[in-house]
Parts: structure tokens; C-alpha cells; sequence
């Protein structure tokens, strides 16, 4: 049995964020590809929704509250993006001879990277949506 389950499976079997997608070679995509890829689909991040309930309440109360949240955001990005390029730089490193690594998927680079991939296509989403809401101007009486 072991590996030969896994004949004929290719990373491209997975979406980039899969964590065998990276396990079985996929390459790793620069910041502003999964930026990009994340403008183009028009994915909003899992606080979609508090940004949307933000957005809708009234001047002052809503662009101070779009301004504190942008401010969260970019710290926690230039976080993710430094442990990304990391971990990226340590798979870059290990055996590309179509083998799989030995060491289980839970505990790996693959599953880290993975991991800071969704990481960085949430914060992506979130700026963008907080830099076009704050070029808006609210409703001042709510």
C-alpha cells in the first residue's frame, strides 16, 4: 500500500491552498499573485461581514472604526508575509524528486505554508475592502 496510493496524483490535483498542492511540488506563489488572485475572485476574508456592519454605520463612528481595523491588518500581514517567504525558502530546500517527505502532513512545512496562505489571501482581502471603503465618504446620520 504506502505511497502507491498516491500514484499518479499531482499537486495539480489541489487548489493552491492545499496543503498537497505544496506536498506534491506545487510552487509557491509570490505576495502579489495571491493578492492579485484574491482581487480577481472578489473574496472579502472571514470578517467580511463585521467590515460590511462597520460600513454601515454613521460618520464619525464608521471611518473611525474602518481606520482602527486598517491598522490591525497591515501589522498582522507584514507578520504572515515574513513566516510565508520562511517557510517558502524551507520547502524550496527539501528533495524535488517526486517522492513524498516523510514526515506526517500535520507537522510539516506543507501544512505551515497552507496555513500562512490563507493567512495572507484574508488579510489581502480585508485592505482591499477597507481601502475602498475608507475613499468613501459615509452616511453622516446613519
Amino acid at each position: 500500500m504506502g505511497l502507491d496510493l498516491y500514484a499518479g496524483v499531482t499537486h495539480e490535483d489541489y487548489p493552491v491552498g492545499h496543503s498537497w498542492y505544496y506536498r506534491l511540488g506545487g510552487e509557491t506563489l509570490k505576495p502579489k499573485a495571491i493578492r492579485a488572485e484574491v482581487i480577481a475572485s472578489g473574496y472579502e476574508g472571514y470578517r467580511g461581514d463585521e467590515i460590511e456592519a462597520i460600513d454601515q454605520m454613521a460618520e464619525p463612528v464608521r471611518s473611525q472604526k474602518l481606520r482602527a481595523l486598517n491598522a490591525t491588518v497591515p501589522r498582522d500581514l507584514k507578520c504572515d508575509l515574513a513566516r510565508y517567504r520562511q517557510i517558502a525558502s524551507d520547502i524550496r530546500r527539501l528533495p524535488r524528486n517526486g517522492i513524498i517527505a516523510e514526515h506526517p502532513i500535520s507537522s510539516c512545512p506543507y501544512m505551515a505554508i497552507s496555513l500562512k496562505y490563507a493567512h495572507l489571501s484574508n488579510s489581502f482581502a480585508h485592505l482591499t475592502r477597507l481601502e475602498k471603503l475608507l475613499t468613501q465618504q459615509g452616511d453622516l446620520f446613519g
